[in-house]
């Protein structure tokens, strides 16, 4: 036991030292839990229209991933990258968004995104879809955060090819 032990006196530089390996991995936890959040927002939807996306912009101070969003708008929520491949545009589900230190990753109209499916009802203008997100560090911790999505109009943005964006009715395949 700790107590039967002899107590001497550590050397100030080794109570130094690790004093700032305890802050450096406070620092780590803590950093890790900074994933920023900004410009969230949901496309509105029409009448019967099953399926929305998400968009924002997210930045971490160290490495880190999205592994998953869930709404109770709905019961499928997954990250989606759109990219062009042959001329075509191709949308499929990640498994997980990269976030490297440092950089900002967007979630735009056209790129990452955030596809709500099975809708249950329309999200309207002006309406507020709660999103929980989580973020995973290289150590395998998780983090949750949850954020309130303000509905913005149809015609918002557009993805980048046409005014149809992805979203819309019947549009969506995997």
């Amino acid at each position: 036991m700790l107590h039967d032990l002899p107590m001497k006196k550590l050397p100030s530089a080794l109570v130094r030292s690790l004093v700032l390996a305890a802050a450096t991995v406070a620092g780590i936890t803590s950093a890790q839990a900074d994933v920023s959040v900004k410009d969230v927002w949901v496309r509105a939807t029409v009448p019967q229209q099953k399926a929305t996306s998400a968009f924002m912009q997210l930045s971490a101070p160290v490495d880190s991933r999205l592994v998953s969003v869930a709404t109770p708008l709905t019961p499928v929520a997954e990250v989606h990258e759109m990219r062009m491949e042959d001329g075509v545009m191709r949308m499929r589900r990640t498994t997980a968004l990269e976030l490297p230190a440092g950089k900002t990753v967007e979630l735009t109209p056209g790129g990452y995104h955030v596809m709500l499916m099975d809708l249950k009802q329309q999200v309207k203008t002006g309406d507020t879809v709660p999103l929980t997100l989580v973020f995973e560090g290289r150590d395998g911790r998780r983090e949750t955060r949850q954020v309130m999505a303000p509905v913005r109009a149809l015609a918002a943005t557009t993805a980048p090819g046409g005014p149809a964006a992805h979203g819309a009715p019947g549009d969506h395949k995997h």
